[in-house]
């Protein structure tokens, strides 16, 4: 009982910061903008992909682990996002790393988060950080917690101490956020919707709004 209201509570604050990262980022007009995503050098990872490739809307996540407005997305957001859009087949959702340097831990959540995705559980891991959100108010180092999420989603700890300590992820999370920065990503989260910048309200029925006028069939 005592973790239901702990969840309940993080839940109330996800709901907080999303209303104040609504009011600062107003919705546009959808779709929105014009920054096409650079091409990546062949055979560089891409990202982790929820969703069909055959979908025919993608849209690319740049995120902060740390964030507390990914997290306020992830939590409030994205369920219905991956309910009534990943699953029906009608998007592919790429999620990209965009550590903030004002963002003391961000970077360690994101090594913890690609040594899950080794062991094929980078989502587990990525909703282990972000409905656990507290670890990101704490001002303390985290990588004890960071463990317990591996032990909970059932990874082999000692590959996954191996990875952390080898630090081997680095340049990927890198990568992905100079990718980011070469688009033009200031905040986090920043949407890219087959290949241009969503500046409208990241809410999940302003994306079913824009996936289904996407994938609308042209009137006779």
């Amino acid at each position: 009982m005592r973790g239901f209201y702990v969840l309940l509570a993080a839940v109330a604050i996800g709901g907080a910061g999303w209303l104040i990262y609504s009011a600062r980022h107003k919705p546009k007009e959808l779709p929105a903008a014009t920054t096409p995503v650079p091409t990546a050098p062949a055979g560089s990872f891409r990202g982790y992909v929820l969703g069909s490739d055959s979908a025919s809307v993608h849209i690319t996540e740049y995120s902060d682990f740390e964030c507390p407005y990914c997290a306020s997305f992830v939590t409030v957001q994205m369920p219905e996002v991956r309910e009534q859009l990943i699953a029906t087949g009608k998007l592919q959702w790429r999620f990209r790393d965009f550590p903030l340097s004002s963002h003391q831990y961000s970077g360690l959540a994101a090594l913890a988060a690609q040594c899950a995705g080794e062991q094929g559980k980078f989502w587990e891991m990525h909703d282990q950080l972000f409905y656990n959100h507290q670890w990101a108010q704490r001002g303390k180092n985290p990588s004890g917690l960071f463990r317990g999420f591996a032990k909970t989603i059932g990874l082999d700890t000692d590959r996954y101490d191996a990875c952390m300590d080898s630090q081997r992820y680095a340049g990927r999370i890198e990568e992905s956020r100079l990718e980011g920065e070469a688009l033009g990503v200031k905040h986090t989260p920043t949407f890219y919707v087959n290949g241009r910048q969503f500046t409208g309200q990241p809410t999940s029925d302003a994306f079913k709004a824009l996936v289904d006028s996407l994938t609308a069939r042209p009137k006779r």
